[in-house]
């Protein structure tokens, strides 16, 4: 079986959160999807409020901290993401869109990626497609058909109903398959030559 890696971002806010909940469904979902297709998932999940200071000292710095850089990698390197954040006022939330405004402009392009939500109420589910879809389509990732939003009603004694496990299983069907067919990133060396020592001696043209 060949290996990939996923990266779950949780923008939950507190602990435990039902977005938390959402994106660990996901994730074992996705890594049931990918084993039907002997592909093996080494995934880890990032809780962004744990580098809310560290994203705000990054974006007024220009520099992000160990820790930050170290979840910023992650995510860049990964083979597919699942990205669940909660709706407030009708759209993500701010340290959700900070995160991935610390993130290289080209990060996420051609990465497959599930889009996820937590809200109040079952209208904040429009929120996947008029503000999660676009903000992804942006940067340039593939985004999966399905999009999953979860409902306070959505959760039955603690897990999902049948509905939610419905979206859940066929979001995280779609992710494997993108992943199979993801040709991953080469990571690029800071200190590579773009420019060959030749070049650089040449006398310059007349």
């Amino acid at each position: 079986m060949s290996e990939r890696t996923l990266v779950v971002l949780s923008a939950g806010l507190r602990q435990p959160s039902s977005t938390r909940l959402l994106a660990d469904q996901l994730a074992a979902a996705v890594a049931d999807e990918a084993a039907r297709r002997e592909l093996t998932l080494r995934h880890r999940t990032i809780e962004v409020r744990e580098h809310a200071h560290d994203v705000v000292n990054n974006l007024l710095t220009g520099f992000p901290s160990a820790a930050l850089g170290q979840a910023v990698e992650q995510v860049t390197a990964a083979d597919g993401l699942i990205a669940v954040s909660p709706i407030f006022g009708a759209s993500y939330s701010g340290i959700f869109k900070s995160f991935l405004d610390v993130l290289d402009r080209d990060a996420l392009a051609g990465k497959p990626v599930v889009i996820a939500a937590t809200g109040g109420t079952a209208r904040h589910s429009l929120a996947l497609e008029h503000a999660l879809r676009p903000l992804f389509s942006h940067v340039r990732a593939v985004v999966v058909p399905t999009g999953v939003f979860a409902a306070p009603e959505d959760w039955s004694d603690g897990g999902a109903d049948g509905a939610l496990r419905t979206r859940i299983r066929r979001a995280a069907a779609e992710l494997a398959e993108q992943i199979v067919r993801y040709p991953g990133r080469t990571p690029t060396d800071p200190f590579a030559l773009t420019t060959s020592f030749d070049d650089l001696l040449a006398p310059p043209a007349p």
